[in-house]
């Protein structure tokens, strides 16, 4: 995907593997406004519950993704208000067809809206992360909504220590649970060119520091970043990886 503006432009990919799950619980898009150039939005989702209701969880963020984006303009719109409405519009769509089948499906969401201004908008609820990055070096991320980043917080559990901890995958916010999830967006003010933004599921951040993250998207081009992720995830995850996605845009000057 390519999308040009105000002498920038926005080149992306993205990346999703089952790992070696026997399902495919992640799903994960970048859309170009078609309107507007210069304006995109990125989203992706990890599902879970059940071998079909995760999926159709993850799904419905897409869907819902797909329908506001649909409908956005810039020019009138509010990017922070629309990812707050993608998150609670997902977030029902789930509860609803959690009724009428037996596993209880959630979903985690990580979305960013940049906008043509090159402002971008972050929103997410569960352990799917957004990093931002300038060249190699990570400037943010978002902050896990897991029982485990709260004992991070809380400064009983290290960083390091905290991808081993056995209860890694409890969330404290999702799409679909009973509580309502976060609804927190972040504002990065200005992308500049070599600024990057990744989304990725915790089948591939997981295997990640941040400063690895950024030495990749930051040498190569989205595509290639993509691809060598992809592959360094599956080789660490030896045969025990979960499902991975990952949704990466940069931008780039137009002067080059």
């Amino acid at each position: 995907m390519t999308s040009t503006s105000h002498g920038h432009r926005l080149s992306a990919a993205t990346g999703i593997h089952r790992g070696d799950r026997a399902y495919q619980q992640d799903q994960v898009e970048i859309m170009p406004h078609t309107r507007v150039p210069g304006c995109a939005l990125g989203v992706l989702a990890d599902g879970m519950g059940g071998k079909s209701g995760g999926r159709k969880a993850a799904d419905q963020v897409i869907l819902t993704a797909q329908q506001l984006f649909e409908r956005y303009a810039p020019s009138r719109d509010d990017p922070a208000e629309t990812l707050k409405q993608l998150v609670l519009e997902a977030h029902l769509m789930i509860k609803l067809t959690a009724i009428t089948s037996e596993e209880e499906p959630h979903s985690t969401v990580a979305a960013f809206l940049i906008s043509p201004n090159r402002e971008c908008h972050i929103v997410h609820a569960g352990d799917s992360r957004v990093y931002f990055f300038r060249g190699a070096e990570m400037i943010t991320r978002t902050s896990d909504h897991s029982y485990v980043q709260r004992l991070v917080n809380e400064g009983q559990l290290s960083e390091e220590d905290a991808n081993s901890h056995p209860q890694s995958n409890l969330l404290t916010g999702c799409l679909g649970a009973i509580q309502d999830p976060p609804l927190a967006v972040t504002r990065i003010e200005s992308l500049e060119p070599g600024d990057s933004v990744l989304a990725c599921s915790d089948g591939l951040w997981h295997y990640f520091t941040p400063k690895e993250l950024g030495a990749i998207v930051g040498a190569l081009p989205p595509r290639e970043a993509t691809e060598m992720l992809v592959d360094k995830a599956r080789q660490r995850a030896r045969g025990g990886g979960d499902n991975l996605s990952l949704a990466l845009v940069r931008v780039e000057s137009l002067d080059r």
